[in-house]
């Protein structure tokens, strides 16, 4: 693809160069029906031009075989690029397994990052070179869009629901990030910076400051204690909540007899506004923790809660991460 053009983005990320191939296609089909149409309609504004007064022009007899064609090659190609197009759009969509979960809190003006370490960035993004980033991502208040033109990256960051975005990064160096939703007064300031590190010296720039408490599930555990979570949400007949071990990803029956996949709206949901979905036998009593825990601290219950397994079940991702707090890095 090219590289160099004035204002064009550097392509840094896997999925950069199919991102560019898709759009310099669809510019170079674009070019060439415009100029065959519009030399089209000069050819036929000079050959068909009126050159005496009074002349009438003759009826042409239609040509169905040409309509066809000329109905059918835009169709075919239409078709082929939304395929492509789609195709693009799933792989971008779905974060590999193994990819390490970053959490990233929008506010106006500001990016608020967090590593699985439990280290903290504000407007700017340490990450290792070669590896698949998972960033899950909540605003604060208004809607903002996380972007990384390098990368090829953007998505809106909305309030009250999780969004997600993942990249892996193939060079070092430093990268723009930029807030592509307006967003108030001070929204052109709302930037920062993604740096990509090779292995070794992210590990080091991690072991520069030493998070106390280690990550989000370990605050996230402490969090559960400290509000009382743990007196109605465990195991035996005085358990007034559901058991939480290995609820994340799994399918809740509800009082009304549907069912909800538990993922992280879900389980912010059931923090926020308890009562809007009732687990099938148990009794709506749980308090609601609207105004009471921050979008952070919400992070490191959900955390907290997809950290419950039972034993010998794994949590997707969860290698990778485990590796990255045991090594200070990235997954292996």
């Amino acid at each position: 693809m090219p590289q160099g053009l004035p204002l064009y983005p550097e392509s840094a990320s896997t999925v950069a160069g199919q991102v560019d191939a898709l759009y310099w296609t669809w510019v170079a089909i674009a070019a060439f029906f415009s100029l065959l149409i519009a030399g089209a309609i000069f050819t036929f504004f000079i050959r068909y031009q009126r050159r005496r007064v009074g002349e009438v022009g003759h009826e042409d007899e239609g040509n169905l075989a040409l309509e066809i064609v000329w109905s059918a090659i835009p169709l075919v190609i239409a078709l082929a690029m939304f395929g492509w197009g789609a195709k693009v759009f799933f792989t971008q969509s779905r974060p590999p397994a193994d990819a390490t979960e970053y959490f990233a809190t929008g506010k106006q003006w500001m990016w608020k990052i967090q590593h699985p370490t439990g280290k903290r960035e504000i407007n700017n993004l340490h990450v290792p070179v070669g590896r698949p980033i998972k960033l899950t991502m909540i605003s604060e208040d208004v809607i903002h869009s996380f972007y990384v033109p390098a990368f090829r990256v953007k998505a809106d960051v909305l309030p009250g629901r999780y969004t997600t975005i993942w990249f892996e990064a193939t060079k070092p160096g430093e990268y723009h990030l930029f807030c592509a939703e307006y967003c108030g007064t001070e929204h052109s300031l709302m930037g920062g910076t993604v740096t990509v590190m090779e292995q070794d010296e992210y590990e080091a720039w991690l072991a520069q400051e030493v998070v106390p408490g280690g990550g989000e599930a370990v605050s996230g555990e402490r969090l559960f204690a400290a509000l009382a979570c743990d007196t109605c949400h465990r195991t035996g007949a005085r358990a007034r909540g559901p058991d939480l071990t290995g609820v994340y990803g799994s399918r809740v029956e509800l009082a009304d007899g549907s069912t909800v996949v538990a993922d992280e709206g879900y389980l912010r949901e059931s923090i926020l506004t308890p009562t809007a979905k009732v687990v099938r036998g148990f009794q709506p009593l749980m308090p609601t923790f609207q105004g009471q825990v921050t979008e952070d601290q919400l992070l490191q219950l959900i955390q907290h809660i997809k950290s419950l397994r039972s034993e010998g079940e794994e949590i997707p991702g969860a290698r990778a991460e485990g590796a990255a707090a045991a090594t200070g890095g990235g997954a292996p």
